[in-house]
């Protein structure tokens, strides 16, 4: 396996990515990360792929991981900036370096989203979104965790972006820092009954009609965020895409834990990894359709 850290082109500055590339790849493989995850978190998983004879891309957000500048003040980008910029950008830039490889992703939470919601999707043979949903606050699965969650989206987390110009994740266990569009977007869309499908200017319902390709959507039932009436909020407005729904329990793939996160821990590699691998070079081997 061969890695190469290139700077994918957007929006007037570059994305930090990594590219794992192997002899024979039987096709490529985009792993779209999670809100406040850097691309360090999936390396694992994208080892993994690539063992499997699968290149794979990993990358950060704008504002993220390798892609953030020194300071986050002033950085002006949204999470609708990462699902309507980057990722249709790694997307291009993919096929622009494997022009006659299969692509195929992996996007995790809002990574998911934007698997949902994105015009190059059509461009995938297939997606798998793992542990990705709604976000509504009033679906997160239980009452502490409920309150929790809407405390620091808010009340916290717009004083700590007022004040700071960013808001700093790392120091309140929110994962990484984000930028303050980002995260007032998040926490406008958590707050909303129905999350992005309430935002005109997503325009979600007629975006994700459009999509046409199959789509695995993968969650956990010890997952109180990525919960089934959150997932059913998301995926159900996508008519035409091939859904394959699947719940995993832990016990199912012998762990004790996976929530939200755990499915991109090595302790998965075994009951869930192996499955998803097969998942994706199934759809890289078959014949391309046209997506009419």
């Amino acid at each position: 396996m061969q890695l190469t850290e290139p700077a994918i082109p957007v929006a007037r500055t570059t994305l930090a990515a990594t590219c794992r590339t192997v002899p024979n790849a039987a096709g490529v493989v985009l792993i779209h990360p999670a809100t406040a995850v850097t691309q360090g978190f999936y390396a694992a998983f994208a080892d993994y792929l690539a063992g499997r004879g699968l290149n794979v891309i990993t990358y950060d957000y704008r504002g993220t991981g390798r892609s953030r500048p020194a300071s986050l003040r002033g950085v002006e980008v949204t999470m609708a900036d990462w699902i309507d910029e980057d990722v249709p950008a790694v997307t291009a830039w993919a096929k622009s370096q494997f022009p006659e490889l299969p692509l195929v992703a992996v996007g995790h939470s809002v990574g998911g989203h934007a698997l949902a919601l994105s015009p190059s999707t059509n461009g995938l043979r297939a997606a798998m979104l793992v542990a990705a949903h709604a976000g509504a606050t009033h679906t997160v699965r239980g009452w502490f965790e409920r309150q929790r969650v809407r405390f620091v989206l808010s009340v916290l987390a717009p004083v700590l972006c007022r004040v700071l110009g960013y808001m700093p994740g790392k120091r309140i266990g929110l994962g990484e820092d984000l930028p303050r569009g980002v995260m007032l977007q998040w926490s406008g869309w958590c707050a909303s009954r129905r999350y992005f499908f309430d935002d005109p200017k997503v325009d979600a319902a007629r975006r994700m009609a459009q999509v046409r390709v199959p789509l695995q959507v993968l969650s956990f039932t010890d997952d109180p965020w990525a919960n089934p009436a959150a997932v059913d909020m998301l995926v159900s407005p996508l008519p035409q895409a091939r859904l394959q729904r699947r719940e995993v329990a832990p016990r199912e793939a012998g762990v004790p834990g996976i929530g939200h996160m755990g499915f991109f821990r090595r302790r998965c590699e075994a009951g869930l990894w192996a499955e998803a691998a097969d998942w994706l070079l199934a759809h890289c081997s078959q014949e391309e359709r046209a997506h009419a």
